[in-house]
């Protein structure tokens, strides 16, 4: 490689994992931190560290000034921004290129694009990609989205067009409950992204959420494989596996095939995600958006190809191309993720900040725990609960399901409440077994399973 160091613009569980991947191509690595992430194991692992502000985002990982500046003293010839933060940040990627370094990630112009829900919409339309019936633009006119729903027909989802990550999305069932939600929606975009428009998308009832991997070097493109990740809470993923429960062959042909298409349509560089809704009855697929940055799950699709994600981004954005094939990519056996969170999922999820007072990864067969705890580690308030990933591999699924409660039995982490207990009841669940799920399951079953505390004083009175 050209490329000689590397600046991890990032924290916690994908910054461990991009150190990891970094050294082993021989790169010099150097990780940016706030006050409050002085003693993380991602500052430990790196060769160098830079402390560039006080605990707050958007004093620390979200400042660009604070993490150029940091690179540019570092002499760092790249920066990978992990995912979130600054990672579909296309200003950023912009500064980055303008300083003289590399941007592990596609270009400026490319997040641009895909960042933009109703661009990348129409980028997938042109490229011939089925997308979910709605609105083919933005529309800020009342009067027109109404008129645009009562040819659509209810129920419909309202989104903010620079909208992601499961914010601004609503769900309505009539005209008078749009009449109500269209301008709150708006309000809070422009509040949320600083752009108020929207754009207004039929609601697929019961669907999936499929995803495709994909690489490119600008000039050759591939994809590798789907990921399922239709359980989710409040729209956030929670467990993700791939391959896709049940997804007939020919489907998963024309899935993989569209999001190449598209990944061309824009001459893509690097790692990124398409992500689509799966009506299962009517086995058609519809396009969402385009995750241009290393998705949370890349590792069960790493588990069943053999692929290292992240070291491909880091060749990519060296001037490498591919190094590999669309045919030499092939799938082995299953695998799940569940994302182990600091939460209390016996009380409604709240955040549980502290201190591990021990801590023990399993060691069972095709078991991998990327994380960014250790024994003494403070958990921090200021930032996302994440605090690991238990990745679980088996011949297939039913395999993979048994492996995954013995690697849950054996992952121990004391002193804080986390979401093992939760993860352990799905993979004990007779419908998760089955594959009898899809996007809104999980808040159903959360009620049965995990009902609250003041849920449950309300029976007991009763």
């Amino acid at each position: 490689m050209n490329m000689r160091s590397v600046l991890i613009a990032n924290r916690g569980e994908i910054a461990v994992r991009i150190n990891r991947a970094a050294k082993a191509l021989g790169l010099r690595t150097v990780q940016v931190y706030s006050a409050a992430d002085a003693d993380s194991l991602a500052v430990r692992l790196a060769d160098e560290a830079i402390l560039i502000a006080p605990p707050a985002a958007k004093k620390s990982y979200l400042n660009v000034e604070a993490v150029l500046a940091a690179a540019k003293s570092a002499n760092v010839d790249a920066v990978h921004p992990g995912y979130g933060f600054l990672a579909e940040n296309a200003d950023f990627a912009d500064a980055v290129v303008a300083a003289g370094m590399k941007f592990v990630g596609p270009s400026g112009a490319s997040i641009r694009l895909l960042g933009d829900k109703v661009a990348a919409r129409e980028v997938a339309q042109k490229a011939g990609v089925p997308t979910v019936p709605g609105s083919d633009g933005r529309i800020a006119d009342p009067d027109e989205a109404v008129a645009l729903v009562l040819a659509l027909g209810f129920p419909v989802m309202i989104k903010a067009a620079a909208g992601g990550g499961g914010r601004v999305i609503r769900i309505v069932h009539d005209l008078e409950e749009f009449k109500r939600q269209f301008p709150q929606a708006s309000a809070e975009a422009e509040a949320a992204f600083g752009d108020g428009t929207l754009y207004i998308e039929k609601l697929v009832q019961k669907a999936r959420h499929v995803e495709v991997q994909i690489l490119g070097d600008g000039e050759n493109f591939v994809h590798c494989y789907e990921r399922e990740c239709s359980l989710q809470r409040r729209r956030q993923k929670v467990w993700e596996e791939a391959p896709a429960i049940g997804l007939p062959d020919d489907v998963r042909k024309r899935l993989c095939a569209s999001a190449v298409a598209l990944a061309r349509a824009v001459g893509y560089r690097g790692a990124g995600t398409v992500e689509y809704l799966y009506d299962e009855e009517a086995r058609k697929f519809y396009f969402i958006e385009v995750n241009t940055r290393i998705q949370v799950e890349h590792p069960v699709t790493e588990m069943i190809t053999g692929l290292d994600l992240v070291q491909e981004m880091l060749r990519i954005a060296d001037g490498e191309k591919l190094s590999v094939r669309q045919e030499d990519i092939r799938t082995t056996g299953h695998a799940i993720e569940c994302r182990i969170n600091a939460e209390d999922p016996f009380k409604n999820f709240a955040p549980c900040p502290g201190t591990i007072a021990r801590f023990s990864a399993p060691q069972s067969r095709g078991t991998r725990f990327d994380t960014l705890l250790y024994d003494g580690y403070t958990v921090p308030p200021f930032y996302d609960s994440l605090l690991g990933k238990l990745i679980v591999h088996g011949t297939d699924r039913d395999d993979c399901l048994m492996n995954l409660a013995q690697a849950l039995l054996g992952l121990k982490i004391d002193g804080i409440p986390t979401t093992i207990p939760l993860h352990a009841a799905l993979a004990a669940d007779a419908e998760v077994a089955a594959g009898r799920f899809h996007t809104r399951f999980l808040e159903s079953w959360l009620e049965v399973n995990f009902p609250q505390p003041s849920t449950i004083s309300e029976e007991v009175k009763k």
